[in-house]
């Protein structure tokens, strides 16, 4: 008899976002000093850039990192005139820099937001076989990627319930939905306490 050749992925990120994760209280006029260029939990998150003065309407940070696979990604994040967190909208694993287009008019931070992702078997082909969600406290979507979150598409959804440790199972009929493009996985934390990708 033949072995399977079914994988197990476990993901689990309930960090709270960070908004000084990446660059604490500073007002850089180009690149901004890096506290760390991961984030807690080991996946991608979207970034923040908050604002503490008024005045900075159309002044950007460029975030230039990694995507949930490893490829090159940045993104342009554009403050309003108020003193305000922006969230940006792609999913980097790692941030290398970040670029201010002018000094702000006081301090900013830059950090990590509430929506993540992870990789499913490193950006090769796959195939999803099936799911074991537990929720967190709050019920949200679970997105199954083609590629990334950022220029893939939605393959599968799943949900979860918004009771604490309430298990959610889907078994995906015949030999499983293919990822050609490799599989990624993004949610919105507090809603996922773990994630039992099963994959081939």
């Amino acid at each position: 008899m033949a072995g399977s050749d079914v994988q197990v992925v476990f993901i689990t990120d309930e960090n709270a976002a960070d908004p000084d994760r990446l660059v604490t209280a500073a007002r850089p006029n180009t690149s901004a000093t890096m506290a760390a260029t991961t984030f807690l939990g080991g996946g991608a998150r979207n970034v923040t850039v908050t604002t503490a003065g008024t005045g900075d309407n159309a002044k950007t940070n460029t975030i230039v990192g990694t995507d949930v696979f490893g490829n090159a990604l940045s993104e342009v994040i554009t403050s309003t005139g108020s003193a305000e967190a922006v969230a940006g909208a792609k999913l980097f694993l790692t941030v290398t820099s970040v670029t201010s287009s002018a000094q702000f008019a006081a301090n900013i931070t830059v950090g990590s937001g509430s929506l993540c992702a992870k990789s499913v078997g490193g950006g090769v082909r796959a195939r999803l076989v099936g799911t074991s969600i537990v929720s967190a406290g709050t019920a949200g979507l679970v997105d199954f990627y083609n590629g990334t979150p950022d220029t893939g598409t939605i393959i599968f959804k799943a949900q979860t319930i918004g009771t604490d440790h309430a298990t959610v199972d889907n078994t995906i009929p015949d030999e499983g939905l293919l990822f050609k493009d490799g599989l990624s996985v993004g949610y919105t934390v507090a809603t996922v306490s773990l994630m039992n990708i099963f994959h081939s």
